[in-house]
């Protein structure tokens, strides 16, 4: 199982994504300002903007939420002194991290997650010292608690899929990210597909015993929880009886 599917699956566990939801949504509504800015208001002809808004469905966001986003960043040109970019470090135990981040002031971010990295043991990387250990994939998880793993599986790779991966009641489809509205658009026909989004997948990971996997948890847990963070990614992977015990903290 990835280090991908394994932090997905502690949050689903711990109940994150509702007991956060405000501050989802506020990142959210940044990234749809962006997308507005970078490529218009219109999401037929905005890609990138077309996915962050399927994505904020996904994460429950009210429609008029998303309508007032788009809305306020094409009359106002608000968003217009937000930064993309990427930082990349490592954490202890030799854990790659690559940190997507989302700021109108990029010294303040990192210097933000240079603490944290510090914090718990690690240090802030240059440009590309991590970014090769993960591949860019369309990751779409569908809820496989009342259908068969196998039958998603099977029409997911008939609709273009690279790989299928099972977690629990969750079956992860990854594809090459151009693909992912096409395989969601197939599979959603047939499966309660509850996300799809463009992530990155580790190449290989690192085993954490019991003792380990609580402070890299929590690390990852800290850089996800700044404003000016968008996404964390780590090739961390965790034992089974680790999962258990912090889904039942």
């Amino acid at each position: 199982m990835s280090g991908h599917s394994k932090w997905a699956q502690i949050k689903r566990q711990k109940g994150v994504a509702d007991a956060r939801r405000g501050q989802i949504f506020t990142k959210l509504t940044r990234e749809i300002m962006l997308a507005v800015r970078t490529g218009g208001a219109n999401p037929e002809s905005n890609y990138q903007l077309r996915l962050v808004m399927q994505k904020a469905r996904d994460s429950n966001m009210p429609s008029d939420n998303i309508e007032r986003a788009v809305k306020r960043a094409a009359g106002e040109g608000e968003g217009s002194n937000l930064t993309e970019f990427v930082l990349e470090g490592y954490g202890s135990n030799g854990v790659a991290v690559l940190i997507e981040a989302l700021s109108d002031n990029r010294n303040r971010t990192v210097q933000e997650v240079r603490s944290i990295l510090t914090r718990y043991g690690g240090s802030l990387g240059e440009a590309g010292c991590v970014s090769w250990l993960f591949d860019t994939r369309g990751v779409i998880t569908i809820d496989a608690a009342d259908t068969s793993a196998d039958d998603i599986a099977l029409q997911a790779i008939d609709a273009g899929a690279e790989d299928v991966r099972t977690d629990g009641d969750y079956v992860e489809v990854h594809t090459e990210p151009a693909l992912m509205e096409e395989v969601r658009k197939a599979l959603e026909q047939s499966f309660n597909v509850t996300s799809a989004e463009v992530s990155r997948i580790p190449k290989t990971t690192v085993m954490l015993d019991d003792t380990k996997a609580g402070q890299i948890m929590a690390f990852l847990d800290q850089l996800d929880q700044l404003d000016d963070v968008q996404r964390v990614y780590s090739n961390a992977d965790f034992a089974d009886s680790a999962l258990r015990g912090m889904g039942q903290a």
